[in-house]
């Protein structure tokens, strides 16, 4: 199977925490844009060796601002470079506030069955700091039209120590999630990135970084709720109930091939890497001059020994030690073995009856120290 994710980098504005590649020049550049993807998708569609695309996903920025025909007009042109009859999961990125019963009655007539939506907290207040569009009201309302028009495979994204939020807070908005029954909900801890503006905020005093035990704390009582609520924790970040995973974003933690258009995407097959540039019209001006417009570095099996171990280890399937013998070696081999039972004695990995290790409850907790330890150290 093969993956093929689009970046739609437009956004209505920036919100204060991220650092993504996001433009607001949707009205200008958009149609040119599109035109821009669909043509990058006819130049690269023998990347994929022939493999069926069964996921197709359009992240952001903000693909929910892509007025319905923008985004039929991508739909189409895809389906004429890649055929999408054996797509099984169509996911599409959305902010509460574009979630209108018009343009979720859209939806289902081009593929699409899923539908992420950046939810992020269910405060008012917390959401107006963090430069979001929405009330929390209005994402209950989506959800709402959603279910309507028929799209029954709905994630939210949630985010934790966000400045003024408390475990209490905290807690209060992971179960009006589960009051909605989603099928899948992420939920990540905030990260300062330099040169946002909530960095900045940071950097001036204007807002405090919540406390790490509190940080600690926060992500436990996720864990807690969500599993009680019949969730499974299938990656670190990442709850699903029974037999909804996704599809896609578990194609990239199992090193299935990926391809990515449109700028700031990235693809990888295996062992290349390509990353599109950050820029809109240097994207476009490449691909209107009928080239590609991607640079690209050819992994060294040390780089895809410790990426093995990354993705591995955030996933509740953990890392296959012979396999690993099989694609890197003895020597590698015998360095993460050696390392993990460390980590085993501490009772922060457990070894499956199939050879796996696995990240237990307490090692999820210091998950970045444990793959440190594990890396390829030359």
């Amino acid at each position: 199977m093969a993956g093929l994710y689009v970046h739609i980098p437009f956004c209505a504005r920036r919100c204060t925490y991220c650092d993504f590649f996001s433009t607001l020049s949707l009205r200008e550049s958009g149609p040119d844009y599109v035109r821009a993807v669909v043509a990058e998708a006819a130049l690269r569609r023998d990347e994929l060796r022939g493999e069926p695309l069964k996921t197709l996903y359009l992240g952001g920025g903000t693909p929910s601002q892509l007025p319905a025909d923008l985004l039929a007009t991508l739909v189409h042109g895809l389906d004429g470079a890649f055929p999408l009859t054996d797509v099984e999961e169509f996911t599409v990125e959305a902010n509460p506030d574009d979630v209108t019963s018009q343009w979720c009655a859209a939806l289902p007539q081009l593929g699409v069955n899923r539908v992420s939506m950046g939810v992020q907290s269910f405060e008012d207040d917390i959401l107006r700091l963090i430069g979001r569009r929405h009330t929390a009201r209005q994402a209950v309302q989506a959800v709402g039209h959603l279910r309507h028009a028929g799209i029954n495979n709905i994630s939210i994204d949630l985010i934790y120590g966000l400045p003024g939020q408390t475990p209490a807070s905290w807690i209060e908005s992971v179960e009006q999630a589960i009051a909605l029954k989603p099928q899948h909900i992420s939920a990540y801890g905030l990260t300062y990135e330099e040169g946002t503006v909530l960095w900045r905020q940071r950097e001036h005093g204007d807002i405090v970084e919540v406390p790490e035990q509190q940080y600690l704390a926060m992500y436990q009582a996720l864990v807690d709720l969500l599993q009680a609520a019949g969730y499974e924790h299938y990656e670190i970040s990442n709850f699903a109930l029974p037999g909804y995973h996704s599809r896609h974003n578990s194609s990239y933690w199992d090193e299935t091939p990926y391809l990515g258009l449109g700028a700031a995407a990235h693809s990888y097959d295996g062992n290349i890497r390509r990353y599109n540039p950050s820029d809109l019209h240097e994207y476009i001006s490449s691909i209107q001059a009928g080239k590609t417009a991607f640079v690209q570095e050819e992994l060294s099996w040390q780089e895809r020994y410790d990426e093995r171990v990354m993705l591995g280890l955030r996933t509740a399937h953990g890392v296959d030690a012979a396999k690993l013998l099989r694609d890197f070696g003895n020597e590698a081999y015998r360095h993460f073995v050696d390392e993990a039972g460390r980590r085993v004695a501490k009772g922060h990995l457990r070894v499956t009856g199939d050879g796996r290790y696995v990240l237990t409850g307490r090692g999820i907790m210091l998950s970045d120290s444990i793959i440190r330890d594990l890396f390829w150290d030359e």
